[in-house]
Formats: structure tokens, C-alpha cells, sequence
């Protein structure tokens, strides 16, 4: 997505890397001003709600500056990078002046940054962006407005908020302050680089109260408000919590969890199973000539007990339609498989995971997670799940209560593998057992759909020869 500023300058803007994504945060530039790029050339690297992705630039030229510094948040369509064009070195043309002597300040700032290799760190607030004004714009005041500005977008600046710049505040403390009545332009900040906190917004009231009993005398009253500020309830917050910006993968988790809870009327069922001779099946297929090279666990068999389960309640993988009112049936399964990455919580699926062999399957859920940890998944590989399976039990829990991931039907929580006293063939026996738990959309999958399926999975889990028989 490109724009022209001028005969020889175009400026790239944020595309929508993903399905109706509204904004990524920029986690590290490639290119430096005054570098050459090629049509096709990765310039940066950037974080979604759902995966980061690398950009391309469309086109040939010269890298005339770069709008935004590493950790910044962009809205969609914004400009991110200007290049020229013309085919030779940037032309110093008299018109754009002022804004080739405001950038270089800002392009510094990644320089700063560069310790923060992937972007997360010291983002200092979730504020997105400021329009760029350009040759319009006077060419003295807006420098220390705009480096205000900056700051306020990725953490640094000036030790104080410049005169002209708006008061630097993050969101809660904005609205604090007018829920409070404080107009922070005359609240002295504290916070590091100038940027006023909960603490000095509470400074200025109790500075005010007094203030309105003896109003003649307003420089004691001004006098007051120094002393208390260097209160220590600054770093109270600092050496007892810590505050951490809510973006990318954790934003966008939270949103669908919510979302999911308070729309899908969630029922979760549970049962344990016995699945020594599941156990007993995965140690065999590790020896099978069809299985070398590729990872074989008790998901697999899971995720094959799941697939066989769906084919024989094909009812249960659909979704609900609340536009059009209607429930839509898939004949086809894309598997999710929650993965836990240093990013968060994603859950790409495999596509028609229905159609693969066992040892198709293998191969797609080996390369699933290695993608996932590495943190090379594509936002697609994330879009049109159908049933999801998430393995807590890899965490030593038992069993949950899971939240159905948005669009999808039902979610399948496996508890840890432990070995139990067990009733097998009339005696006690130690066994191996786990406890299932689905979860399942009560709108469009009632109690007896959902057992049914709970049971077909626990019942080829205890006997995987079913797998073969029911398949």
C-alpha cells in the first residue's frame, strides 16, 4: 500500500498483513535511511494481533526516512517508510525541508532501541500514532511538539515534557485526571522521561485542597505542591508492580476469550479414560518404517481419536451464524492445536486435517509446533479453525475448563498422563489414565451431540483398534 508525496517520493504504508486487522507493531527495521532497496526487499519486521510478519517494500530507490521507531504501534494505512524513487541519491529540495530536519531526530530513536531485538520491551505506552504535517507545518514549532509526541509513542524524550508538547500521560493516568479535575498541563511529571503518573496526578489534588482555603496566599499553595511530589509512592510502584502494556498476541487473546465467553454458551463435559494401550500403540508406531523421522506422542493418536469422533458426529463441526441466523455444518476440519510461545497463546490449525494419513498428520502437527516456537506463523495458519485441542496436561494438570476459540464449535482439553489404581479385567491394576474435558457451543451442540463425541474419543483412546474399525 503506497502513496505519493512528491514526484520521486513514495511513502509505504502499514498493509493489513492479516483478515481485518486494524494495526502491528513495528518489532525491527532492516534498512537505515539513505540505504538502497529492491522491489521484493524484507524492510521490516512487524507483530499482529495474530503472528509477526516481514514486509516488503513494492519498489525500487532509497530509503529517505523512516516515520516510526522500533516498538511502535501503527494503525493500518498509516505511512511507516518513505522511499525514493527518482532512481539517484535523495535531492535536498527546498519545499520538504522541514520535515528531512525533523526526521533525523526521530530515526535516531531506533538506534537507541536496538538491544530490543523483537519489539518487546520498553513500548512506555499503547498510544498509536501522529499525523505527519510536513512543509505545512511551521518549521520551529513543530520539532518539539512532535519529539513530545514521540516520546509519548515509545518511551523516551526529554526529561521533561516540553512547553509546547501535550503533557505526557498514559491513558489510565489521562483519564484519572479528568475524572479528578486536573488539567495535567499544570501537574509537575516524576515518572521517567517526563511522563506524569497516577502519583502526580494525586500530588496536584492534594495540592489544590489546601489551596482553596487561603487564596490570597497562592504561593504557599505553589510552594506546596514541590514538596509533595518527591513522595515515594513512585517507586512503590516500581519496586512492587509492574505495569506491562497490553498489545499483539496478548491483546488479541483476550479480546476473542472474552468475546468467545460472553457469547458462546459454554458447557464443558468431562471424562477419564484409561490409555495404557495408547501408550503401548505410540511406542510401537516410533519403531514403524512409515513413522522415521517424524515425531510421534499421544497427541497424534488424540488428534486422530478427535477426527474419527467428528466423522461420526459430523454435527458437531460447525459454527454459529449470528448475521444470517443459521448454523453452518463444515465438511471439512481444520484442527487447532493451542500452542503456549514466548509471544503468547496461538492456535494455528491444520487444513483438512480430516483428509491426511497418520503419518501425514504426524508431519503437519511436527511442523506446526516447530513453526509456532520459532514464532514463523503465518497469520492464515491461524484463520478457519474448526475444533481445537489443547494439552494441559503437558503442564502436570489434570484437567480445565476450556474457552471455546471464536467461530469454532467445540475444544478439547487432555489432562496429564499418570499412572492410577485402575479396575482392569476385574482386579486393580496400575494403569495409565487421563482425564478429557469438552467444552462446546450449547447454541448449535446440545448435551447429547457433545457426549457422544466425548465418549467416541474416550472409548478409541482406551481401545485404539477403533481407530481402524470406525475409520
Amino acid at each position: 500500500m503506497t502513496t505519493m508525496t512528491d514526484a520521486s517520493v513514495r511513502e509505504f504504508k502499514m498493509p493489513d498483513v492479516g483478515e481485518g486487522l486494524t494495526e502491528a507493531e513495528i518489532l525491527k527495521w532492516y534498512v537505515q535511511p539513505g540505504d538502497t532497496v529492491t522491489d521484493g526487499q524484507v524492510v521490516c519486521e512487524v507483530e499482529t494481533a495474530k503472528a509477526a510478519v516481514e514486509l516488503p517494500i513494492p519498489y525500487d530507490g532509497v530509503v529517505r526516512a523512516l516515520h516510526f521507531p522500533e516498538g511502535t504501534t501503527v494503525d493500518v494505512g498509516t505511512s511507516i517508510i518513505a522511499v525514493d524513487v527518482s532512481g539517484g541519491a535523495a535531492p535536498a529540495a527546498e519545499a520538504p525541508a522541514a520535515a528531512p530536519q525533523a526526521e533525523p531526530e526521530e530515526e535516531a530513536e531506533p538506534q537507541g532501541r536496538q538491544p530490543v531485538l523483537v519489539g518487546y520491551g520498553v513500548s512506555a505506552s499503547s498510544t498509536k500514532r501522529r499525523p505527519r504535517k510536513g512543509a505545512e507545518v511551521p518549521r520551529e514549532e513543530p520539532e518539539p511538539a512532535a519529539q513530545a509526541l514521540q516520546a509519548e509513542l515509545n518511551g523516551h524524550g526529554p526529561a521533561v515534557a516540553p512547553a509546547l508538547g501535550r503533557p505526557l500521560a498514559k491513558p489510565p493516568v489521562r483519564k484519572l485526571a479528568k475524572d479528578l479535575g486536573v488539567d495535567l498541563a499544570t501537574v509537575t511529571p516524576t515518572g521517567p522521561d517526563g511522563i506524569i503518573t497516577r502519583e502526580d496526578v494525586h500530588a496536584a489534588v492534594a495540592a489544590q485542597a489546601p489551596a482553596a482555603e487561603p487564596a490570597p496566599d497562592a504561593p504557599q499553595a505553589q510552594a506546596s505542591a514541590p514538596a509533595a511530589v518527591p513522595a515515594p509512592a513512585a517507586s512503590y510502584d516500581d519496586a512492587r508492580e509492574t505495569r506491562i502494556p497490553v498489545k499483539g498476541v496478548r491483546k488479541a487473546t483476550a479480546a476473542a476469550m472474552v468475546g468467545s465467553a460472553f457469547t458462546a454458551p459454554h458447557v464443558t463435559e468431562f471424562v477419564t479414560v484409561d490409555v495404557t494401550r495408547t501408550l503401548k500403540l505410540v511406542e510401537e508406531l516410533k519403531g514403524d518404517k512409515e513413522f522415521a523421522g517424524l515425531r510421534v506422542n499421544p497427541l497424534l493418536l488424540i488428534s486422530k481419536a478427535l477426527l474419527v469422533a467428528i466423522k461420526r458426529n459430523p454435527d458437531i463441526n460447525a459454527s454459529w451464524d449470528e448475521a444470517n441466523q443459521e448454523i453452518v455444518r463444515k465438511h471439512y476440519v481444520n484442527l487447532g492445536i493451542a500452542a503456549a510461545t514466548p509471544r503468547g497463546l496461538i492456535v494455528p490449525n491444520i487444513k483438512d486435517a480430516q483428509a491426511k494419513t497418520l503419518p501425514q498428520l504426524a508431519e503437519a502437527l511436527g511442523e506446526l509446533v516447530s513453526t509456532a516456537r520459532e514464532g514463523r506463523t503465518t497469520p492464515a495458519a491461524m484463520q478457519g479453525g474448526t475444533v481445537t485441542i489443547t494439552n494441559v496436561g503437558v503442564f502436570g494438570v489434570d484437567t480445565g475448563t476450556p474457552i471455546l476459540n471464536p467461530g469454532e464449535s467445540a475444544i478439547l482439553a487432555v489432562g496429564a498422563i499418570k499412572p492410577q489404581p485402575w479396575v482392569h479385567k476385574g482386579k486393580v491394576k496400575p494403569r495409565q489414565v487421563t482425564t478429557l474435558a469438552l467444552s462446546f457451543d450449547h447454541r448449535l451442540v446440545d448435551g447429547e451431540l457433545g457426549s457422544k463425541v466425548l465418549a467416541d474419543v474416550a472409548a478409541i483412546l482406551e481401545q485404539p483398534k477403533r481407530l481402524i474399525t470406525w475409520a
